[in-house]
């Protein structure tokens, strides 16, 4: 796909630049306004974090709508989303909560709904507790936890330590590439017993273990409140298969962890954002990834 003939009346990237194979757009503004822009059934893959309507605190971006404003706002950009998915594309749609507001994920689903259909529900487990006799053949010394969570302190509700990702497609039958994100069989023997065992990995199915890096300063290190890890869309590109993709975007930037994964992936990628400043920080972040690893 040429990424020159995305859009219909040449609007114009805020930056543009090329890492790799892969070519970078990022453009400044409302994601309805720059996804009315663009060529219907161009993009492959959409990966993204909205705003979850639970009070965070952005600095362009008021996130305390009234419930039925925010579901008919997250309809209008679903709607714009829909309309450039390319037919075998993906929508993968990361959605938190907190104890307080649990149903806004499975409510903002049911509103993908009605434009998409809901192929795989994934869980985004950011810490997690293995006990010593649970680990089956893996022995371990002690018991383990690992990975970051913001403790919660409350007599009513546990931490919270997983997200959604629901993804979403024009008729839920995407073929996917299972084994890029695969894991090891545990056993050996079981790769003899299934006849899709090869290169010996299993689907890694949909409990995705993947933590924050540690930071020393937040104001520094994660300037935004709601960023997920490289990572996670990293892994969604390869899930729906890296030489299928075509096109990536996320409407939502923040800082870039998007096109980090997608330029990792050779995949050319379009980021929208509304905050300024948002913006600058994930095309310096994006820059800096790809200068370190020269």
């Amino acid at each position: 796909m040429a990424l020159a003939l995305v859009t219909r009346r040449q609007l114009q990237p805020r930056v543009q630049f090329t890492v790799g194979r892969a070519t970078l757009r990022f453009y400044h503004g409302d994601c309805l306004s720059v996804l009315s822009e663009l060529e219907p059934q161009t993009v492959g893959i959409v990966v993204t974090s909205p705003p979850y309507n639970l009070g965070i605190k952005y600095r362009s971006y008021k996130d305390d709508m009234p419930r039925r404003e925010y579901l008919n706002w997250t309809d209008r950009w679903i709607r714009a989303v829909s309309r450039v998915l390319a037919p075998q594309g993906s929508l993968f749609l990361n959605v938190g909560a907190k104890p307080t507001d649990p149903w806004i994920p499975l409510e903002v689903a049911q509103v993908a709904r009605r434009r998409l259909k809901l192929q795989n529900t994934i869980h985004w487990v950011k810490s997690i507790a293995i006990d010593r006799g649970s680990a089956g053949g893996k022995r371990l010394s002690e018991d383990v936890a690992v990975g970051h969570y913001k403790p919660i302190n409350s007599e009513r509700f546990v931490n919270d330590c997983h997200e959604y990702i629901f993804h979403f497609s024009p008729a839920g039958k995407n073929r996917l590439d299972r084994q890029a994100v695969g894991v090891p069989y545990q056993d050996a023997s079981n790769i003899k017993r299934w006849a899709n065992a090869g290169g010996g990995l299993r689907c890694r199915g949909n409990t995705w273990f993947v933590p924050y890096e540690t930071i020393q300063s937040r104001d520094r290190d994660r300037p935004h409140p709601a960023s997920f890890p490289p990572k996670i869309p990293e892994q969604c590109i390869r899930l729906h298969g890296v030489d299928r993709a075509g096109l990536v975007m996320d409407p939502f930037l923040g800082l870039g962890s998007s096109a980090i994964a997608a330029a990792r992936q050779g995949v050319d990628f379009i980021g929208i954002e509304m905050d300024e400043h948002y913006l600058r920080e994930a095309v310096k972040r994006v820059k800096a990834a790809f200068s370190a690893d020269a």
